[in-house]
C-alpha cells in the first residue's frame, strides 16, 4: 500500500497532460491539486499504519519503502509545500499547463519515492527521476535559446555527482552482496570509505554545495514556480536528505563528518556574499538556499540530524514563499532586477507577506526558522567554538541579504505607478498560506512543542548558550542594519562582480558544461561518420562476402547432387552390370555344365566299344605279326634299332 503515495501522482500525471491540452487553466490545475492533496493524505495513513512496501526483482534485488520518524516528516513536508506551489502555477503561468503541472506532479512522486526507499536501489531508482524532471521543468520556457543551454549545464553538474552513489551503491553491493541501507555498517574499512566518498559527492552536487554551488543559477532559466519546487522540497532538499537519512550509519568514516561540516560552513558563507552582491532577484535567492542548506549540513556533521531536519522544514516554507513572490513582482516589471523593482506602494499586502517571509530567512526571533538556526548554532558549539561562530556570522549575513531583497523588491520607489497591479487571487493565497505556516512555525521557541518534537522524532536535547543565542541575535540586527544601508548606498562593493558570479564558478561551470556538450556532439558526430560508417562498410563487407559464400554454398551442393547422381548412375550401371556378368556366368558355367554332362555322357558311350574295338583291332594286328617267321622278327628288330640310333644322333650331344 505504501507504493500508492510515490505512485498516484506518476499515474495521475497523464490525465494532467491531456486535460491541459485545450489551453484552460481549471481541468490540469485541479487535477494537480487533487492528485498532490491525495498524497498528502496517503502520507498520513502510512505513517499512522506504519506502511511497508517490497518490491522483489530477483533473491538479491528487492525495491523496499518503509517510515522512519524522519523520513515520515519529510514525505509529509513535500506534498504540504507542493500544494501552494502548484496553486500558484495553475494561477500564474501562461497556458497550455498541461506538461508543466504534469511534470510537476511526476516530480513530487519521484521525491517520495527517494525519501521512502529503504535500500541503495530504491534510492537510485528516485533520485534518477528527480535528475530527469529537473531538466524538463528547468527547460520549460524551451522557446527562449538560453533555456535549453542552461537545463543541460544543470543536468551536467549533477549528473557528475550521481556518479557518486552509483559508485556508494556497487561498493555495499560488493562487500554484502545487497542494497539494504542497514548493510552500508556491515562493510570492511575500504568498502566504507569507497561508499562514503560516493554519497558525500553525490549530496554534495544535488544540494548545490562548493564547488558545486553555481549550477543553481542556470537552473534559474526554468518558471518560478519551478524554482520553488526545487530549491523548497525536492532536487536541492535530495542531497540534505541523503546525508541525514543515512548519517547514524556512517559514523565509522572518521573523516566524513568533518568533511561534511567544513564543506556546509564554506557553503553558508560563500553562498551569504554570493547572495549579498547579487542583483538578480532570483538567482539571489539560490545563493541563499546554498548558504541554508550549507547549515544543514554542519548541523548533520556535527551528529543532529534531527536539528537540520528542522531547519529544512523551516527554510523549505519561506524559500518557497519567496519564489512565488519573485514571480509576482517580475509580472509587474518584466524581469528580475532588484534595481527596477521597489513595488511597495503598489502591491501594500504582498509587501507584508514577502517581509514575514524574508524576516524569517534572516532568522529574526521569534520567528521558527530563528529557533531552527540557534539549534544549529549550538550544536556546532558541541563541536567547537569557532564553528559555532562560524554559523553565527553565516546567520548574520542571511540577515543581511534577506534585507536587501525585502528593501529593493519592495522599497519606496519615486517612479510613477501606471496601471492597477496585475496579482490573481490565486497567487494571493498561495503566498499567504506560506507565510502564515512561517508564522505558525514561532511556536518552535514554545518549551512543550519542543519536547513534543524530541519525542516524535527521537531529537537530542540541545542546551542553549545564552551567550551564543545573545551574540547569533546581534549579528542578526548587525546584518539588518547593514542591509538597509547597503540598499540606500546602491553601490556595490568591488569585490561584488566576481562574488555575484559565485566566485568565478558560474563561468568554470558554464565553460565546463559547454566542453562537455561539444565532447558529446563530436563523440556522437564520430560515432555517426566514423565509426556508424566502418560498421555498414563492415556489415557491407560481411553481407556481401555471405553472399559469395551463399553462393559457393549453392555451387557446392549443385556439385554433390550431381555427383550424388552420377554416383547413382554408376551404381545403377554397376549393378546392371553385376547382374548381367553374373548372370552371364551362371548361364556359362550352366551351359558348360550341360555340355560336360552331356560330353561325359557321350564318352561314356564311346569309350568303352572303341576301347574294345581298338584292342581288338591291335589283336588283329599283333596276330600279323606272329607269322611264325623268324627273319620277320630280326628285320623288326633292325628297324628299330636304327631308329633309336638316328634319335641319338639327332638329339643335343651335351
Amino acid at each position: 500500500m505504501l507504493w500508492m503515495v510515490p505512485l498516484l501522482p506518476m499515474l495521475a500525471a497523464p490525465l494532467i497532460y491531456v486535460s491541459g491540452r485545450r489551453g484552460g487553466r481549471a481541468g490540469p490545475g485541479s487535477l494537480a491539486l487533487l492528485s498532490v492533496a491525495a498524497v498528502l493524505v496517503l502520507a498520513v495513513l502510512a505513517i499512522g499504519h506504519d506502511w511497508r512496501g517490497t518490491y522483489a526483482l530477483n533473491t538479491l534485488l528487492v525495491l523496499r519503502l518503509g517510515l522512519t520518524p524522519l523520513s515520515g516528516i519529510v514525505a509529509l513536508a513535500v506534498p504540504l509545500i507542493a500544494l501552494p506551489i502548484l496553486l500558484f502555477a495553475a494561477a500564474h503561468e501562461r497556458p497550455p499547463l498541461g506538461r508543466l503541472l504534469a511534470i510537476m506532479v511526476v516530480f513530487v512522486g519521484a521525491m517520495e519515492l527517494l525519501v521512502l526507499a529503504e535500500d541503495l536501489l530504491t534510492l537510485l531508482v528516485g533520485w534518477e527521476l528527480i535528475g530527469a524532471c529537473s531538466w524538463a521543468l528547468i527547460s520549460s520556457h524551451w522557446q527562449d535559446s538560453r533555456a535549453p543551454g542552461e537545463a543541460i549545464q544543470a543536468f551536467i553538474v549533477t549528473r557528475f555527482g550521481d556518479l557518486g552513489l552509483y559508485i556508494a551503491a556497487g561498493a555495499v553491493f560488493a562487500g554484502s552482496q545487497g542494497l539494504g541501507y542497514p548493510q552500508l555498517s556491515g562493510l570492511d574499512n575500504g568498502l566504507m570509505q569507497v561508499a562514503a566518498a560516493g554519497i558525500l559527492l553525490a549530496a554534495a552536487a544535488k544540494s548545490a554545495q562548493l564547488p558545486f554551488s553555481a549550477w543553481l543559477f542556470a537552473a534559474m532559466a526554468g518558471p518560478v514556480p519551478v524554482s520553488a519546487l526545487l530549491h523548497a522540497a525536492t532536487l536541492v532538499a535530495a542531497g540534505f536528505y541523503l546525508l541525514a537519512r543515512l548519517q547514524p550509519l556512517l559514523t565509522d568514516v572518521v573523516w566524513l563528518m568533518p568533511a561534511i561540516v567544513t564543506i556546509g560552513l564554506s557553503t553558508a558563507l560563500a553562498g551569504g556574499l554570493v547572495a549579498i552582491a547579487q542583483g538578480h532577484a532570483k538567482k539571489l535567492l539560490a545563493a541563499s538556499t546554498s548558504a541554508q542548506y550549507g547549515l544543514m549540513w554542519v548541523a548533520v556533521g556535527s551528529g543532529y540530524p534531527g536539528v537540520a531536519l528542522l531547519h529544512f522544514l523551516a527554510h523549505g516554507v519561506f524559500k518557497a514563499g519567496l519564489f512565488l513572490v519573485t514571480g509576482v513582482a517580475e509580472r509587474q516589471t518584466g524581469s528580475y532586477r532588484l534595481v527596477e523593482m521597489r513595488l511597495g506602494s503598489r502591491l501594500p499586502g504582498l509587501a507584508l507577506l514577502s517581509a514575514i517571509l524574508a524576516l524569517a530567512l534572516a532568522g529574526l526571533a521569534p520567528l521558527g526558522a530563528a529557533w531552527t538556526k540557534e539549534q544549529i548554532v549550538s550544536v556546532a558549539y558541541e563541536v567547537s567554538l569557532w564553528l559555532a561562530l562560524g554559523v553565527a556570522l553565516a546567520g548574520g549575513l542571511s540577515a543581511l541579504y534577506a534585507t536587501r531583497f525585502q528593501l529593493a523588491m519592495f522599497g519606496r520607489s519615486r517612479r510613477r505607478e501606471l496601471g492597477p497591479p496585475r496579482i490573481h487571487w490565486a497567487e494571493r493565497l498561495a503566498v499567504g498560506g506560506l507565510a502564515g505556516v512561517t508564522l505558525v512555525l514561532s511556536v518552535l521557541w514554545w518549551p512543550e512543542a519542543q519536547s513534543w518534537l524530541r519525542g516524535r522524532l527521537g531529537l537530542a536535547h540541545v542546551d542553549s548558550h545564552v551567550g551564543l543565542l545573545v551574540l547569533s541575535l546581534a549579528l542578526v540586527m548587525l546584518g539588518i542594519a547593514l542591509g538597509w544601508g547597503l540598499t540606500r548606498w546602491g553601490q556595490a562593493p568591488r569585490w561584488a562582480w566576481l562574488a555575484a558570479r559565485w566566485w568565478g564558478l558560474v563561468p568554470l561551470t558554464r565553460d565546463i558544461g559547454t566542453a562537455v556538450v561539444r565532447l558529446g556532439t563530436s563523440l556522437a558526430r564520430f560515432d555517426g561518420e566514423v565509426l556508424e560508417a566502418a560498421t555498414h562498410a563492415l556489415a557491407a563487407r560481411a553481407r556481401r562476402t555471405a553472399q559469395g559464400l551463399a553462393r559457393g554454398d549453392d555451387e557446392l551442393e549443385a556439385g554433390t547432387h550431381a555427383l550424388a547422381a552420377r554416383t547413382r548412375c554408376v551404381a545403377l550401371g554397376l549393378a546392371r552390370g553385376d547382374d548381367e556378368l553374373l548372370d552371364a556366368g551362371v548361364r556359362g558355367r550352366d551351359n558348360a555344365a550341360s555340355w560336360e554332362d552331356e560330353r561325359h555322357r557321350a564318352l561314356t558311350r564311346w569309350l568303352p566299344g572303341s576301347l574294345s574295338g581298338l584292342i581288338g583291332q591291335a589283336g588283329h594286328w599283333a596276330r600279323q605279326a606272329q607269322t611264325g617267321q623268324s627273319h620277320h622278327y630280326y628285320a623288326a628288330i633292325a628297324i628299330g634299332f636304327a631308329l633309336v640310333l638316328i634319335i641319338l644322333l639327332l638329339g643335343d650331344p651335351s
